[in-house]
């Protein structure tokens, strides 16, 4: 009898302390938009694996890839409102909520690693404001590869996209493709294969990491590394969820973030040279582009880049102003 009681003691006290190691354990759920396979995605994993070696399971972090808890123009709402402790946003397509979001995807303003980074810094205080006003705490954010143009023809000046089924995702794309005469369609990453299969749109301007991922090269003939932007996705938490961490595993999350956004950094140079390639071997041809199509790029980014300080303001000048300092 006394052994069944002691078994039946033991059993009770394991119970409790599962239970116990079960309530310690804080959950987040971490929504992306991006294949598993994608260099944002990867980097966003190993983030997960160095919180999870950091706090020792303490807070576990499941990332959802390919839009699977939810869609990519969802994702920023559902951090802001708790529905995801965390999130990956893509900030040009919320230019039209805050023209802070969309200072990166501004035309031939930084057509380089090395001048996106010093923006970056110069547009990192105002966001990291606007982000905490939205219950918010920005962590990292990376950069894509520098923005081509991809196209079923040559072009030679923008009268040669004139009338083209153009596809859009942020207002500064929507801009571009108005300045130019192109017919704007606006289609998310995850439609893009099926919207150049079928027709719905002829050309478009994305990085090079894009292009490779789904295969431009199958529906597209031409790549013109123009280098328009450098744009940049940015990963925020809950601020809610953060501030109920300790502040051990605070800490852990930030230097995890650092690192991630070193490393992000670091891969998507990697990134753009391996994809131009894979692209180049899939069949498509990398082209520059010619001096008039150049100058007339150089001609549309000066109006997009003016009528977005007009709309940003004071707030906007200072971080152009500090930018420029910088460069």
């Amino acid at each position: 009898m006394k052994r069944r009681i002691f078994c039946a003691t033991a059993t009770l006290a394991a119970s409790i302390g599962f239970a116990g190691a079960a309530a310690a354990q804080t959950k987040w759920d971490f929504a992306t938009a991006y294949p598993a396979f994608n260099f944002h995605s990867k980097n966003n994993e190993l983030f997960v694996k160095d919180v999870d070696a950091a706090t020792q399971s303490k807070l576990k972090i499941t990332p959802h890839f390919g839009a699977s808890l939810f869609k990519m123009p969802e994702i920023k709402r559902a951090v802001q409102t708790g529905n995801a402790q965390m999130g990956e946003f893509f900030m040009v397509s919320f230019q039209n909520e805050a023209p802070i979001f969309g200072v990166d995807g501004l035309p031939f303003l930084a057509s380089s690693y090395d001048e996106a980074f010093k923006l970056y810094q110069a547009q990192k205080p105002q966001l990291q404001k606007l982000l905490d006003k939205q219950g918010q705490v920005l962590l990292y954010a990376v950069a894509w590869p520098p923005q081509g143009i991809y196209t079923k023809k040559p072009i030679n000046s923008i009268a040669d996209l004139k009338g083209m089924k153009w596809r859009v995702y942020s207002p500064t794309t929507a801009r571009i493709g108005e300045l130019v005469g192109a017919q704007p369609v606006t289609i998310q990453e995850a439609e893009l294969s099926q919207a150049l299969a079928t027709g719905v749109i002829e050309g478009l301007i994305t990085s090079s990491a894009t292009g490779a991922d789904n295969k431009l090269y199958e529906n597209l003939k031409y790549y013109y590394n123009v280098q328009a932007w450098i744009p940049k996705n940015a990963v925020v938490v809950s601020k809610k969820a953060f501030n109920a961490l300790d502040k051990t595993q605070q800490e852990a999350v930030l230097k995890a973030a650092a690192a991630a956004e070193t490393r992000g950094w670091k891969e998507s140079r990697d990134v753009d040279a391996r994809s131009i390639a894979t692209m180049k071997a899939g069949g498509m041809q990398i082209e520059e582009p010619s001096a008039q199509l150049k100058a007339d790029l150089a001609k549309v980014g000066a109006t997009v880049v003016s009528e977005w300080t007009d709309k940003a303001g004071a707030d906007g000048k200072s971080v152009l102003d500090t930018f420029k300092a910088a460069k």
